[in-house]
Protein backbone atom coordinates (compact mmCIF):
# COMPACT_ATOMS: atom_id res chain seq x y z
CA UNK A 1 0.00 0.00 0.00
CA UNK A 2 1.10 3.72 -0.65
CA UNK A 3 1.71 5.58 1.87
CA UNK A 4 0.43 9.49 0.71
CA UNK A 5 2.12 12.29 2.08
CA UNK A 6 -0.17 14.16 4.48
CA UNK A 7 -0.61 17.88 5.18
CA UNK A 8 -2.17 20.49 7.24
CA UNK A 9 -3.99 22.99 5.28
CA UNK A 10 -6.13 24.76 7.79
CA UNK A 11 -5.63 25.35 11.66
CA UNK A 12 -7.98 26.98 14.30
CA UNK A 13 -8.08 27.71 18.08
CA UNK A 14 -9.46 28.90 21.07
CA UNK A 15 -6.89 29.09 23.52
CA UNK A 16 -5.96 31.06 26.79
CA UNK A 17 -3.76 33.51 24.82
CA UNK A 18 -5.95 34.02 21.92
CA UNK A 19 -9.35 33.61 20.78
CA UNK A 20 -7.81 32.21 17.45
CA UNK A 21 -5.06 30.54 15.80
CA UNK A 22 -3.08 33.50 14.31
CA UNK A 23 -4.13 35.78 18.26
CA UNK A 24 -2.36 32.70 20.56
CA UNK A 25 0.56 32.53 17.94
CA UNK A 26 1.53 36.30 18.19
CA UNK A 27 0.84 35.92 21.95
CA UNK A 28 2.81 33.29 22.70
CA UNK A 29 5.81 34.55 20.74
CA UNK A 30 5.52 37.84 22.42
CA UNK A 31 6.00 36.16 26.24
CA UNK A 32 2.29 36.66 26.71
CA UNK A 33 0.08 34.52 30.21
CA UNK A 34 -2.91 32.93 30.00
CA UNK A 35 -3.21 32.53 33.91
CA UNK A 36 -5.16 34.69 35.81
CA UNK A 37 -7.08 34.47 39.08
CA UNK A 38 -10.50 32.82 38.53
CA UNK A 39 -13.38 35.62 39.50
CA UNK A 40 -16.45 33.00 40.73
CA UNK A 41 -18.11 32.84 44.23
CA UNK A 42 -17.11 28.92 44.29
CA UNK A 43 -13.67 29.79 44.43
CA UNK A 44 -13.93 30.95 48.33
CA UNK A 45 -17.47 28.77 48.65
CA UNK A 46 -15.09 25.97 48.69
CA UNK A 47 -11.94 27.35 50.03
CA UNK A 48 -10.05 25.90 46.95
CA UNK A 49 -6.13 25.95 47.81
CA UNK A 50 -5.38 26.97 44.20
CA UNK A 51 -7.11 30.15 43.50
CA UNK A 52 -6.04 30.78 39.39
CA UNK A 53 -5.96 29.31 35.98
CA UNK A 54 -5.69 29.07 32.24
CA UNK A 55 -9.14 30.37 31.30
CA UNK A 56 -9.51 30.83 27.62
CA UNK A 57 -9.31 34.21 26.43
CA UNK A 58 -12.49 33.94 24.58
CA UNK A 59 -16.13 32.61 25.92
CA UNK A 60 -16.87 30.36 23.21
CA UNK A 61 -20.82 31.07 23.69
CA UNK A 62 -19.85 34.67 22.74
CA UNK A 63 -18.98 33.36 19.19
CA UNK A 64 -21.44 31.10 18.85
CA UNK A 65 -25.15 31.90 18.09
CA UNK A 66 -27.01 31.58 21.49
CA UNK A 67 -29.61 28.41 20.68
CA UNK A 68 -25.97 26.56 18.84
CA UNK A 69 -24.18 27.27 22.17
CA UNK A 70 -27.09 26.13 24.45
CA UNK A 71 -27.14 22.78 22.78
CA UNK A 72 -23.90 21.84 23.58
CA UNK A 73 -21.02 21.68 26.64
CA UNK A 74 -18.64 23.98 26.90
CA UNK A 75 -15.81 21.49 25.54
CA UNK A 76 -18.17 21.09 22.34
CA UNK A 77 -18.96 24.64 21.92
CA UNK A 78 -14.58 25.21 22.37
CA UNK A 79 -14.57 22.20 19.76
CA UNK A 80 -17.35 23.72 17.22
CA UNK A 81 -15.38 27.63 17.07
CA UNK A 82 -12.04 26.65 16.86
CA UNK A 83 -13.16 23.61 13.93
CA UNK A 84 -15.12 26.76 12.02
CA UNK A 85 -12.17 28.45 12.36
CA UNK A 86 -9.71 25.42 10.98
CA UNK A 87 -12.29 25.21 8.60
CA UNK A 88 -12.70 28.20 6.79
CA UNK A 89 -8.85 28.88 6.81
CA UNK A 90 -8.41 25.62 4.90
CA UNK A 91 -10.85 26.98 2.35
CA UNK A 92 -13.83 25.51 3.43
CA UNK A 93 -13.09 22.54 1.10
CA UNK A 94 -15.44 21.02 -0.95
CA UNK A 95 -15.09 17.19 -0.41
CA UNK A 96 -17.86 14.20 -0.64
CA UNK A 97 -19.52 13.67 2.66
CA UNK A 98 -18.42 10.13 3.04
CA UNK A 99 -14.50 10.85 2.22
CA UNK A 100 -14.74 13.58 5.09
CA UNK A 101 -13.81 12.44 8.66
CA UNK A 102 -13.30 13.78 12.25
CA UNK A 103 -10.57 12.49 14.53
CA UNK A 104 -11.55 14.20 17.90
CA UNK A 105 -10.41 14.37 21.47
CA UNK A 106 -10.88 14.82 24.83
CA UNK A 107 -9.13 13.92 28.36
CA UNK A 108 -12.44 14.42 30.20
CA UNK A 109 -15.52 15.37 28.38
CA UNK A 110 -18.67 17.14 29.48
CA UNK A 111 -17.80 17.68 33.11
CA UNK A 112 -19.57 21.05 33.91
CA UNK A 113 -22.84 19.28 32.12
CA UNK A 114 -22.79 16.34 34.41
CA UNK A 115 -21.83 18.20 37.44
CA UNK A 116 -24.68 21.00 36.92
CA UNK A 117 -27.41 17.51 36.10
CA UNK A 118 -26.65 16.23 39.27
CA UNK A 119 -27.15 19.56 40.98
CA UNK A 120 -30.21 19.92 39.48
CA UNK A 121 -31.22 16.57 40.28
CA UNK A 122 -30.12 17.13 43.65
CA UNK A 123 -32.37 20.44 44.42
CA UNK A 124 -35.31 20.32 41.80
CA UNK A 125 -35.62 16.73 40.80
CA UNK A 126 -35.50 14.44 37.62
CA UNK A 127 -37.79 16.17 35.84
CA UNK A 128 -35.99 19.35 35.68
CA UNK A 129 -32.88 17.00 34.50
CA UNK A 130 -32.23 18.16 30.57
CA UNK A 131 -33.26 15.53 28.26
CA UNK A 132 -29.99 16.80 26.28
CA UNK A 133 -27.77 15.81 29.50
CA UNK A 134 -26.08 12.55 28.02
CA UNK A 135 -26.25 13.57 24.37
CA UNK A 136 -23.97 16.69 25.88
CA UNK A 137 -21.70 15.29 28.81
CA UNK A 138 -20.46 12.01 26.42
CA UNK A 139 -17.20 12.18 25.74
CA UNK A 140 -17.98 11.95 21.99
CA UNK A 141 -19.99 14.43 21.85
CA UNK A 142 -17.62 17.04 20.34
CA UNK A 143 -16.83 14.50 17.64
CA UNK A 144 -20.16 14.08 17.10
CA UNK A 145 -21.14 17.09 16.33
CA UNK A 146 -18.16 18.41 14.32
CA UNK A 147 -19.33 15.05 11.93
CA UNK A 148 -23.32 16.62 12.04
CA UNK A 149 -22.14 20.19 11.20
CA UNK A 150 -19.86 19.48 8.47
CA UNK A 151 -21.29 16.67 7.01
CA UNK A 152 -18.53 14.13 7.99
CA UNK A 153 -19.92 10.46 7.08
CA UNK A 154 -16.55 8.66 6.53
CA UNK A 155 -15.97 8.47 10.43
CA UNK A 156 -16.40 10.44 13.73
CA UNK A 157 -14.09 8.66 16.01
CA UNK A 158 -12.99 10.20 19.88
CA UNK A 159 -9.68 9.64 21.91
CA UNK A 160 -9.70 9.80 25.33
CA UNK A 161 -5.97 9.22 26.48
CA UNK A 162 -5.86 11.92 29.50
CA UNK A 163 -3.02 14.48 28.18
CA UNK A 164 -2.28 12.61 25.47
CA UNK A 165 -5.88 12.56 23.91
CA UNK A 166 -5.57 15.36 20.85
CA UNK A 167 -2.02 14.39 19.55
CA UNK A 168 -3.23 10.89 19.42
CA UNK A 169 -6.12 12.27 17.32
CA UNK A 170 -3.71 13.73 14.99
CA UNK A 171 -2.13 10.66 14.88
CA UNK A 172 -5.05 8.68 14.06
CA UNK A 173 -5.63 10.93 11.78
CA UNK A 174 -2.43 10.81 10.01
CA UNK A 175 -3.32 6.36 10.11
CA UNK A 176 -6.25 6.61 8.50
CA UNK A 177 -5.67 9.20 5.67
CA UNK A 178 -3.04 7.04 4.75
CA UNK A 179 -5.22 3.81 4.77
CA UNK A 180 -7.34 5.79 2.36
CA UNK A 181 -10.38 6.19 5.19
CA UNK A 182 -11.08 9.55 4.10
CA UNK A 183 -9.69 12.23 1.64
CA UNK A 184 -9.93 15.72 4.52
CA UNK A 185 -10.01 15.15 8.22
CA UNK A 186 -10.75 17.48 10.90
CA UNK A 187 -8.58 16.82 13.67
CA UNK A 188 -7.98 17.97 17.28
CA UNK A 189 -9.25 17.44 21.15
CA UNK A 190 -10.89 19.97 23.51
CA UNK A 191 -11.46 20.26 27.47
CA UNK A 192 -13.44 22.64 29.30
CA UNK A 193 -13.14 21.39 33.02
CA UNK A 194 -11.65 24.07 35.05
CA UNK A 195 -14.50 23.20 37.86
CA UNK A 196 -13.93 23.17 41.69
CA UNK A 197 -13.97 19.56 41.65
CA UNK A 198 -11.16 19.33 39.64
CA UNK A 199 -9.37 22.20 40.64
CA UNK A 200 -9.92 20.45 43.82
CA UNK A 201 -8.64 16.75 42.64
CA UNK A 202 -5.48 18.30 40.99
CA UNK A 203 -4.55 20.48 43.91
CA UNK A 204 -5.17 17.06 46.43
CA UNK A 205 -2.18 14.97 44.53
CA UNK A 206 -0.16 18.04 44.70
CA UNK A 207 0.07 18.40 40.74
CA UNK A 208 -1.33 22.15 40.73
CA UNK A 209 1.16 24.74 41.52
CA UNK A 210 -0.16 26.84 44.09
CA UNK A 211 1.65 30.49 43.28
CA UNK A 212 -1.99 32.20 43.64
CA UNK A 213 -0.52 35.71 44.16
CA UNK A 214 1.40 35.71 40.96
CA UNK A 215 -0.33 33.19 38.94
CA UNK A 216 1.20 34.56 34.81
CA UNK A 217 4.56 33.11 36.54
CA UNK A 218 3.01 29.73 38.11
CA UNK A 219 4.18 27.57 34.78
CA UNK A 220 7.70 27.64 34.64
CA UNK A 221 8.31 24.35 33.07
CA UNK A 222 12.54 23.60 33.36
CA UNK A 223 12.67 26.19 35.84
CA UNK A 224 14.41 25.12 39.56
CA UNK A 225 11.65 26.28 41.44
CA UNK A 226 8.28 24.92 39.36
CA UNK A 227 5.61 23.57 41.78
CA UNK A 228 3.27 22.28 39.40
CA UNK A 229 1.26 22.57 36.75
CA UNK A 230 -1.61 25.03 35.40
CA UNK A 231 -5.24 24.02 34.33
CA UNK A 232 -6.09 25.64 30.97
CA UNK A 233 -8.93 25.11 28.53
CA UNK A 234 -9.74 25.69 25.23
CA UNK A 235 -9.79 23.74 22.03
CA UNK A 236 -7.52 23.24 18.80
CA UNK A 237 -8.18 21.82 15.10
CA UNK A 238 -6.08 20.97 12.00
CA UNK A 239 -7.51 20.08 8.62
CA UNK A 240 -5.18 17.23 7.41
CA UNK A 241 -5.31 15.85 3.81
CA UNK A 242 -3.30 14.02 1.52
CA UNK A 243 -1.42 16.16 -0.58
CA UNK A 244 -2.44 15.69 -3.71
CA UNK A 245 -5.57 16.01 -2.53
CA UNK A 246 -4.46 19.39 -1.35
CA UNK A 247 -3.20 20.60 -4.49
CA UNK A 248 -5.84 19.62 -6.90
CA UNK A 249 -7.50 22.00 -4.93
CA UNK A 250 -5.20 24.43 -4.64
CA UNK A 251 -5.20 24.84 -0.73
CA UNK A 252 -2.54 26.39 0.97
CA UNK A 253 0.02 23.85 2.93
CA UNK A 254 1.56 24.72 6.61
CA UNK A 255 3.85 21.73 6.97
CA UNK A 256 3.29 17.71 6.27
CA UNK A 257 2.73 15.11 9.15
CA UNK A 258 5.09 13.03 8.43
CA UNK A 259 4.63 10.46 11.69
CA UNK A 260 3.27 9.65 14.94
CA UNK A 261 3.94 7.12 17.82
CA UNK A 262 1.35 6.08 20.47
CA UNK A 263 2.66 3.56 23.20
CA UNK A 264 1.83 2.94 26.71
CA UNK A 265 4.35 3.05 29.50
CA UNK A 266 2.26 -0.12 31.92
CA UNK A 267 3.93 2.01 35.06
CA UNK A 268 1.58 3.55 37.13
CA UNK A 269 -1.74 5.50 36.72
CA UNK A 270 -0.73 9.24 37.02
CA UNK A 271 2.81 9.23 37.26
CA UNK A 272 4.82 8.74 34.25
CA UNK A 273 7.95 5.98 34.11
CA UNK A 274 11.03 7.89 35.38
CA UNK A 275 13.34 5.95 33.01
CA UNK A 276 11.36 7.18 30.26
CA UNK A 277 11.36 4.13 27.90
CA UNK A 278 7.74 4.36 26.64
CA UNK A 279 8.17 7.88 25.76
CA UNK A 280 11.31 7.54 24.22
CA UNK A 281 9.64 4.55 22.14
CA UNK A 282 6.66 6.90 21.10
CA UNK A 283 9.62 9.80 19.48
CA UNK A 284 11.46 6.70 17.68
CA UNK A 285 7.88 5.34 16.01
CA UNK A 286 7.42 8.47 15.13
CA UNK A 287 10.39 9.03 13.17
CA UNK A 288 10.68 5.59 12.19
CA UNK A 289 7.12 6.67 10.33
CA UNK A 290 8.96 9.93 9.00
CA UNK A 291 11.82 7.82 7.93
CA UNK A 292 13.84 10.36 9.43
CA UNK A 293 16.34 9.53 11.78
CA UNK A 294 17.16 11.52 15.16
CA UNK A 295 20.17 13.66 13.64
CA UNK A 296 17.24 15.25 11.21
CA UNK A 297 15.10 17.02 14.67
CA UNK A 298 15.58 20.25 14.09
CA UNK A 299 13.14 21.02 17.05
CA UNK A 300 11.13 19.50 19.87
CA UNK A 301 7.59 20.83 21.43
CA UNK A 302 7.81 19.42 24.71
CA UNK A 303 4.95 17.90 26.80
CA UNK A 304 6.59 19.60 29.36
CA UNK A 305 4.01 20.43 31.71
CA UNK A 306 6.03 22.35 34.67
CA UNK A 307 5.72 19.52 37.32
CA UNK A 308 8.89 18.59 39.40
CA UNK A 309 8.39 15.11 38.47
CA UNK A 310 7.63 15.15 35.04
CA UNK A 311 9.85 17.75 33.75
CA UNK A 312 13.13 15.33 34.49
CA UNK A 313 11.27 12.24 33.27
CA UNK A 314 10.58 13.76 29.40
CA UNK A 315 13.94 14.84 29.55
CA UNK A 316 15.32 11.15 30.50
CA UNK A 317 13.20 10.00 27.68
CA UNK A 318 14.58 12.32 25.09
CA UNK A 319 17.90 11.60 25.55
CA UNK A 320 17.16 7.78 25.08
CA UNK A 321 16.69 9.19 21.61
CA UNK A 322 19.08 11.97 21.14
CA UNK A 323 22.00 11.09 23.04
CA UNK A 324 23.74 14.35 24.39
CA UNK A 325 22.44 15.90 21.24
CA UNK A 326 19.48 17.02 23.09
CA UNK A 327 21.33 19.80 24.32
CA UNK A 328 21.53 21.25 20.84
CA UNK A 329 18.03 20.86 19.73
CA UNK A 330 15.83 24.09 20.37
CA UNK A 331 12.81 23.30 22.84
CA UNK A 332 9.72 24.95 23.40
CA UNK A 333 7.67 24.49 26.91
CA UNK A 334 4.65 26.59 25.41
CA UNK A 335 2.31 25.38 28.67
CA UNK A 336 4.70 28.43 30.41
CA UNK A 337 2.18 30.33 28.63
CA UNK A 338 -0.67 28.47 27.61
CA UNK A 339 -1.11 25.97 30.51
CA UNK A 340 -1.77 22.92 30.51
CA UNK A 341 -5.08 22.07 28.50
CA UNK A 342 -5.23 18.64 29.26
CA UNK A 343 -7.21 16.90 26.16
CA UNK A 344 -6.71 19.99 24.31
CA UNK A 345 -3.17 20.45 24.56
CA UNK A 346 -1.68 18.03 22.13
CA UNK A 347 -3.32 20.00 18.95
CA UNK A 348 -2.76 23.19 20.53
CA UNK A 349 1.14 22.16 20.79
CA UNK A 350 0.66 20.56 17.16
CA UNK A 351 -0.21 24.28 15.76
CA UNK A 352 2.33 25.84 17.35
CA UNK A 353 5.11 23.14 16.33
CA UNK A 354 3.25 23.63 12.80
CA UNK A 355 3.87 27.27 13.29
CA UNK A 356 7.02 27.36 14.15
CA UNK A 357 8.12 25.47 10.84
CA UNK A 358 6.47 27.87 9.28
CA UNK A 359 8.11 30.59 10.42
CA UNK A 360 11.12 29.12 11.20
CA UNK A 361 11.24 30.00 14.98
CA UNK A 362 10.96 28.12 18.45
CA UNK A 363 8.30 30.12 20.87
CA UNK A 364 10.23 31.12 23.89
CA UNK A 365 9.38 29.11 27.35
CA UNK A 366 8.74 32.08 29.96
CA UNK A 367 8.91 32.20 33.57
CA UNK A 368 12.13 30.33 34.12
CA UNK A 369 13.92 31.92 36.93
CA UNK A 370 17.31 29.32 36.95
CA UNK A 371 17.06 26.28 34.62
CA UNK A 372 17.22 23.54 36.64
CA UNK A 373 20.16 20.91 35.97
CA UNK A 374 17.71 18.47 36.09
CA UNK A 375 16.19 19.20 32.44
CA UNK A 376 19.01 20.45 30.65
CA UNK A 377 16.87 21.43 27.23
CA UNK A 378 18.20 23.99 25.23
CA UNK A 379 15.76 26.28 25.75
CA UNK A 380 14.84 30.12 25.64
CA UNK A 381 13.00 33.12 27.27
CA UNK A 382 13.16 34.69 24.39
CA UNK A 383 12.07 33.25 20.59
CA UNK A 384 14.96 31.12 19.05
CA UNK A 385 15.64 31.45 15.19
CA UNK A 386 15.71 27.74 13.83
CA UNK A 387 17.71 28.69 10.70
CA UNK A 388 17.75 27.57 6.80
CA UNK A 389 17.15 24.44 5.16
CA UNK A 390 14.65 21.72 5.78
CA UNK A 391 13.05 21.57 9.33
CA UNK A 392 11.33 18.41 11.15
CA UNK A 393 9.73 18.99 14.70
CA UNK A 394 8.45 16.58 16.55
CA UNK A 395 5.28 17.79 19.79
CA UNK A 396 5.31 15.23 22.40
CA UNK A 397 1.91 14.61 24.92
CA UNK A 398 1.85 12.17 27.64
CA UNK A 399 -1.17 11.16 29.78
CA UNK A 400 -2.18 9.37 33.28
CA UNK A 401 -2.79 6.10 32.25
CA UNK A 402 0.30 5.81 30.73
CA UNK A 403 -0.46 7.39 27.37
CA UNK A 404 2.63 8.42 24.98
CA UNK A 405 2.09 10.15 22.03
CA UNK A 406 4.27 11.83 19.48
CA UNK A 407 3.55 13.87 16.44
CA UNK A 408 6.26 14.51 13.92
CA UNK A 409 6.13 17.47 11.42
CA UNK A 410 7.84 18.52 8.60
CA UNK A 411 8.45 22.16 6.78
CA UNK A 412 7.39 21.98 3.09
Amino acid sequence: MSNPRIVVTGIGASSPIGGTAPESWSALLAGASGARTLEYDWVEQYNLPVTFAAQAAVRPDTVLERPVAKRLDPSSQFALVAALEAWADAGSPEVDPERLGVDFATGIGGLWTLLDAWDTLREKGPRRVLPMTVPMLMPNAAAGNLSLHFGARAYARTVASACASSTESIVNAVEHLRDGLADVVIAGGTESVIHPVTIASFASMQALSKRNESPETASRPGSIDRDGFVMGEGAAVLILETEEHAKARGAKIYAAVVGGGVTADSYHITANDPEGWGAARAVKLALDMADASPDDVTHINAHATSTPVGDPNEYVALHHVFGDRIGEIPVSATKASTGHLLGGTGALEAIFTVLALRDRVAPPTINITEQDPAVPFLISGEPKPLGEGPQLAISNSFGFGGHNAVAAFASV
